[in-house]
């Protein structure tokens, strides 16, 4: 049932603290419009105003302009999202912003503690504060990456064309031997236990982690009522675990995102017992290559797949895994995407943190949306290279 209550620019002040002429501001900027449905003069605020401009001050909040908010939430409109992925998304950026303050903190304590180096003019402390300081980050770009996994999730559950599921096989790679402790790194929203839920062993105990919170909280709602789960937000490259702690560790498609990849595989190898197992995914340079050429066909300048899987993937993960671990197996999931609707898969492109999705504004999006439907009649599918696979490195 829709809520049918209404706020004065007066009254909604009073409740949020927000000046009335801040909100009259959002209003003539176009920002946060008043209800169309009026009164004379009198401005009314709806339930979707508010939830509008919560957002709008929590993304003010992370460092965002005016301007790059209204981008976002139109764009965010555009996707058709609701209120929960949204505040997921805030979630996650949110976290992020923390990790940053974290180490500025860390940078100036360190400083603090450093009587020597600052007794000297401490070049170094200081020189390290504003580096920290300074490191880049774009919060925008990092709000929108958000739905990025469940964009790639919706493109593949709905064209793959091997029915047997990514998740099932990489499962399989694990074994079933009884009385485990297991560590994954970056688990997301949990889709590879919830999509084997009737098939982990009772006696596994598994640890989940992720940087992002927003993603650890989705993960925990989804597997709610599962005995084997803890979750605990973690960088992969401090991972605050003992020694030989864990039988298997699992990073499930997110070492290329990892900004010291040989420093979290190490951490890795440490958390391991003698013997124990890591078992790491990630793609091919060839991986979805069609979707990439289909963007370029239509507009020579845009780019739709993130390069970042250069950093890590089928062709170097075993010259990145060899120092640290033996046995390297590799294994590859055999499998490709037939696509045959326009949506999805221009919502997978245009979620990447790439530039397609500003190349495909207004009358770019109109003629993009019939070009694609034009081959897919002319064609009947799109057919999309799907190189995904793992490594199994034994400690």
């Amino acid at each position: 049932m829709k809520d049918t209550r209404y706020f004065t620019t007066g009254q909604l002040a009073k409740r949020t603290g927000l000046t009335i002429r801040t909100l009259r501001y959002y209003d003539q900027i176009g920002l946060l419009i008043p209800d169309k449905e009026q009164t004379g003069s009198v401005r009314r605020y709806g339930v979707d105003d508010l939830r509008r401009l919560q957002q709008i001050q929590t993304l003010k909040y992370v460092g965002l302009s005016l301007e790059e908010i209204g981008h976002l939430m139109a764009a965010e409109a555009g996707a058709g999202w609701k209120i929960r992925e949204s505040l997921l998304a805030q979630l996650d950026v949110l976290r992020q912003k923390m990790t940053h303050t974290g180490n500025v903190v860390r940078a100036i304590r360190r400083a603090l503690e450093d009587a020597d180096g600052l007794n000297d003019g401490g070049w170094n402390r200081l020189a390290d504060i504003i580096q920290a300081v300074q490191t880049e980050q774009r919060w925008g770009e990092q709000y929108r990456n958000a739905s990025r996994l469940q964009s790639r999730i919706h493109l593949y559950d709905r064209f793959c064309t091997n029915p047997y599921g990514w998740h099932r096989w990489v499962l399989e790679r694990l074994g079933q031997e009884p009385d485990v402790s297991v560590l994954e790194l970056g688990c997301g929203d949990g889709a590879l236990w919830l999509r084997n839920a009737d098939r982990i062993p009772k006696s596994w105990r598994i640890t989940l982690t992720d940087l992002s919170d927003g993603m650890l909280d989705e993960a925990r709602s989804r597997l709610k009522g599962l005995p084997q789960f803890k979750f605990l937000v973690v960088d992969a490259q401090e991972i605050p675990f003992h020694d030989g702690q864990f039988d298997k560790v699992i990073a499930n498609n997110m070492l290329y995102h990892v900004e010291n990849i040989p420093q979290a595989i190490g951490e890795m190898h440490r958390v391991l017992k003698e013997g124990g197992r890591l078992y790491t995914t990630t793609m091919s340079l060839e991986h979805l290559q069609e979707v990439e050429h289909l963007g370029a066909s239509f507009d020579p300048e845009m780019q739709v797949l993130d390069r970042v899987i250069e950093r890590f993937h089928l062709g170097n993960a075993p010259e990145l895994l060899s120092p640290f671990f033996r046995e390297i197996a590799p294994y590859l999931y055999e499998d490709s995407l037939r696509i045959t609707e326009v949506k999805p898969l221009i919502d997978y492109m245009t979620s990447t943190p790439m530039n397609a999705r500003l190349r495909l504004q207004g009358d770019a999006f109109d003629r993009f949306r019939g070009y694609v439907e034009a081959i897919l009649e002319r064609e009947g599918a799109l057919l999309v290279t799907k190189e995904n696979g793992m490594y199994i490195g034994r400690k």
